[in-house]
């Protein structure tokens, strides 16, 4: 029975005509126990008549194994698993246990999902129904999450209940919501009447309607349990009911009002999570408990059979497992470990016996601690976490606990749970048994504090780790030295930087053991703070050259790969840098490797910025923030903001450019991210230069190069000359150069000595200041870094029309009027023109084209079309479904005036068309 949910009913009928017309429709219904989520879910799914429903319940447990919620939805669309692509469907039936393979990656499951019910939803239209979605196991509550915020044009309507005010979050962020709340008060009088037993006196409706503030659950459990003569009010309502208080004790009573031989059924109930009747009655039957136990109308009434044999609501399931008596509770465990088989599933087993142990046994914890590996690689982090959690708790001596606790730790900080990796490694402190342990769990400390944002911090205390290991494990010493190097850089304290470089110095050797692509990156950056700029260089071409040959980027901490990504934009190898981010990000989505694909597409955005690939660079940050959104995850939205900062600038967007920096600067300086700051800094400095504001430009150049770290971006010092020499400050101008010029020299890229070239040509003489000017054309031309080749032209057009060589100055400042304007660089190509106009001629207005009306994921899915990929396979590289690809395509197709994909090159041709 619906009463007073109209609104509620339109909103889910609006996700039903959606799917109904093609589309694709999600609604996450949020509420307080009993405010009737589950209720609009039944009545959804029975007015979906012309689709296939596929339900799922996740149910309050101490313990969820990886994907089990996610299996149990997807039960009636298993007949399509073979028809997937092999990648997903090796993925998808791994995380079911269906073969034996290689970890599933948990966003290739997704995606395998995604295809799943795209597919089915193609003959027919598919609706998923989850409730209570926040006790779903992990992995599953990130798929399907992933899964809804992929959905467009799919015939696929996704439904969520999640009850608030649990403790344990559901990764749901940015899908549409709709709160539920108690019923209004007219509609709580008509429900309370509807269920009373006899006509209810107005009093006696009004105070349980006041009381339970309308909660449906309330109503109809306060409504049932009222006498005739207490809805006459001929017999008062006993004390004040307090609504939740009353409804739990109202449970209560009636579980303790039932014989044993039921209660231990029901406790049976809570403590199982499968819902699988046969196995239900196997535990039980251990117990000495039979089916007649259900034949009583009281059982009945507490427990349901869909989905699976389960108690009847969540509070019920909290009430008697938490109310039975600790002995109860352990011998249920026993009984379920004792009928779960130990090969097929050793974890819920070894769960079982974790909870059935009354105390310490190393037996056990040892069957966790297995329990924990297995966990990692097949379901993540999370889940080792939890296992390695209880088996310290089951741990007696000492040492040992404290070990397993900083294993638990490490898996807390894979996860983001950076707090509890804290508490985790306070509590093991105590009992660290020797010094490699105790090294282990100080390197972890300072990955905390690193993930918290406080590298200086972090560097510190990886150093300091370094050295604690360093007399037992040099590999180890060596790794961690480099990861406090890369948090030094992104605290950019030249100070601790040297501290690290001597701790370097001091470590002990490897012996005959080969060089890693991590002791070519230390070392590289060690030769740098060293100014041995020639041998840094080496190392670091070395490195990018291994990674670039198939190895892969070494270890998994966060500053490892801030230190890869360091060397390649350091190295100013514009090949190299395109190379290496195309191969990470194809790499990357064709492992379903979600997060590294987000990394990679940020990464590749700065090469294409570089490149002047404005438009591309655009996309593929609108592609990653798209993914980052997907994964539930906002922890890269600083990052990729900076990328966009940087991109509005160098294309003259004033506005723009003004508007996000402002805002970054604000939060950065909350936040403490210098390297964010004088990332925005560089960028503000670069629009600057652009509209020949030389004053502004220079007070925003020193403050990017304010603490100036051992390395810097690249196309920062260059800003940085030009505008200290258009201010005349030639002082500030050969100091920047002098610092940087070593360097530019070691690289021996075109790009870096066509930087160092034209950096001395502003501040060369006249009779060597042409020869500078032309000497950075021509290293320009041999790279493609064309916004550097446009502003060499300009600089060296300004200087010809300076000495009133206007024949000259008109060649160049027309070149660097055509190359700015073919790449919407807006601020530098009308500084151009007034050059121009200054040198006696006009510039033409660059054309436009049709292809500035294509969206950034139009012209990234109408690129991959133009090179031959299939509707399938661009959808498994953006993570999206190929019915969505069908519907952009389409799009495309109008927006472009073609007819065919063969047709799509020559409408796409250009250096780099730009998407609105």
């Amino acid at each position: 029975m619906l009463v007073g949910r109209t609104k509620e009913v339109g909103a889910l009928e609006d996700v039903l005509t959606a799917v109904r017309d093609g589309f694709s429709g999600v609604l996450v219904l949020r509420g307080e126990c009993g405010t009737g989520k589950t209720a609009l879910l039944d009545w959804a799914a029975s007015a979906a008549g012309d689709m296939r429903v596929a339900r799922v319940a996740g149910v309050e447990s101490e313990m969820d194994l990886g994907f089990a919620g996610l299996h149990q939805l997807l039960v009636p669309l298993l007949d399509g698993i073979g028809r997937l692509p092999p990648p997903q469907r090796g993925a998808l039936e791994s995380a079911f246990g269906l073969t034996t393979g290689p970890p599933p990656d948990r966003f290739l499951v997704g995606l395998a999902t995604l295809t799943l019910l795209t597919e089915a939803a193609s003959s027919r239209p598919v609706l998923c129904v989850v409730d209570n979605a926040q006790w779903l196991d992990r992995a599953s509550a990130e798929v399907l999450g992933f899964v809804a915020r992929r959905l467009l044009a799919d015939r696929v309507g996704m439904l969520f209940a999640v009850q608030e005010g649990e403790e344990r979050s559901v990764a749901l962020p940015g899908l549409p919501e709709l709160l539920i709340g108690g019923l209004a008060e007219r509609a709580a009088h008509e429900l309370l009447a509807a269920v009373a037993c006899a006509p209810i006196d107005p009093r006696v409706s009004e105070r349980i309607v006041a009381e339970t503030a309308g909660n449906p659950l309330g109503l109809v459990e306060f409504g049932r349990e009222l006498t005739a003569e207490e809805c006459s009010c001929a017999v008062p309502l006993s004390g004040p009911l307090r609504f939740g208080g009353r409804l739990e004790e109202l449970y209560r009573s009636r579980v303790q009002a039932l014989p044993a031989d039921a209660r231990t059924l029901l406790l049976v109930l809570a403590a199982d999570q499968l819902g699988d009747a046969a196995r239900i009655w196997q535990a039980a039957a251990r117990l000495g408990v039979g089916p007649q136990a259900m034949e009583l109308p009281a059982v009945e009434r507490l427990v349901t059979a869909a989905p699976g044999l389960r108690l009847r609501h969540p509070m019920l399931q909290s009430i008697v497992y938490y109310g039975a008596p600790t002995v109860a509770r352990w011998r249920v465990h026993e009984a379920l470990a004792a009928i779960t088989d130990p090969v097929r599933d050793p974890d819920r087993r070894a769960w079982h016996l974790a909870l059935a142990a009354p105390g310490p046994d190393e037996e056990v914890a040892q069957e966790l601690e297995r329990s924990a590996g297995r966990a990692r690689a097949r379901y993540g982090w999370a889940m080792s976490a939890d296992f390695l959690e209880r088996s310290a708790e089951l741990t007696a001596d000492r040492a040992r606990r404290a070990c397993r606790l900083v294993a638990a730790a490490e898996a807390r900080l894979m996860t983001g749970e950076t707090s509890a990796a804290r508490a985790l490694l306070d509590r093991a402190a105590p009992d660290l048994p020797d010094p490699v342990v105790s090294a282990w769990a100080r390197r972890l400390e300072g990955e905390v504090l690193f993930a918290a944002g406080e590298s200086a911090a972090a560097t510190s205390v990886l150093l300091e780790a370094a050295r604690m290991v360093a007399p037992y494990d040099a590999r180890l010493a060596r790794d961690t030295l480099l990861e406090s190097f890369a948090a030094q850089l992104s605290n950019r304290q030249a100070a601790a930087g040297a501290e690290v470089v001597q701790a370097l110095r001091s470590a002990p050797g490897l012996g005959e053991s080969p060089a890693t692509t991590a002791d070519l990156l230390l070392d590289g950056f060690a030769a740098v703070a060293e100014r041995r700029f020639e041998a840094a260089a080496r190392l670091l071409r070395q490195a990018v050259g291994a990674v670039s040959g198939g190895q892969p980027v070494p270890g998994d901490a966060p500053q490892r790969f801030l230190a890869f990504r360091l060397a390649v934009t350091e190295l100013y190898d514009d090949s190299a840098w395109r190379e290496l981010a195309g191969q990470w990000v194809a790499r990357a989505r064709d492992q379903g490797a979600l997060a590294a694909t987000v990394i990679g597409l940020g990464f590749q955005a700065s090469s294409r910025l570089a490149e002047g690939r404005f438009a591309a660079a655009e996309a593929g940050l609108t592609e990653a923030r798209t993914l980052a959104e997907a994964m539930g995850n906002r922890a890269y939205a600083a990052g990729l903001a900076e990328v966009e900062v940087e991109v509005l600038a160098w294309r003259g967007d004033e506005a723009g450019t003004r508007l996000l920096a402002g805002r970054l600067l604000r939060v950065e300086a909350g936040q403490s991210r210098e390297r964010g700051k004088h990332r925005v800094h560089k960028a503000v400095a670069a629009l600057e230069l652009g509209l020949g504001n030389y004053a502004q430009a220079l007070r925003h150049a020193l403050a990017a190069a304010a603490d100036q770290p051992i390395l810097s971006y690249p196309s920062g010092p260059d800003v940085l000359i030009e505008a200290a020499v258009r201010c005349g400050d030639r002082a500030a101008a050969a100091a920047a150069l002098d610092a940087v010029a070593p360097w530019w020299q070691a690289c021996e890229t075109p790009w870096s000595l066509g930087l160092l070239a034209r950096s001395r040509a502003l501040l060369a003489d006249d009779e060597q200041a042409e020869d500078g000017f032309r000497l950075s054309i021509g290293q320009l031309r041999e790279c493609q870094v064309t916004p550097q080749l446009a502003r060499s032209h300009l600089l060296y057009g300004e200087w010809l029309r300076r000495r009133r060589r206007r024949r000259g100055a008109r060649d160049q400042l027309r070149a660097a009027c055509e190359l700015f304007g073919t790449l919407g660089m807006e601020a530098f190509a009308n500084r151009a023109k007034a050059e121009l106009r200054a040198a006696g001629e006009h510039a033409a207005a660059p054309s436009t084209g049709t292809q500035d009306t294509l969206t950034p994921q139009e012209a990234q899915i109408a690129r991959l079309a133009a090179d031959g990929a299939t509707n399938q396979e661009i959808a498994a590289k953006l993570f999206i479904s190929a019915s969505t690809v069908d519907y952009h395509l389409r799009k495309v197709f109008r927006k472009l005036e073609v007819t065919r994909r063969a047709q799509l090159p020559n409408a796409l041709s250009g250096p780099d068309p730009s998407v609105r």
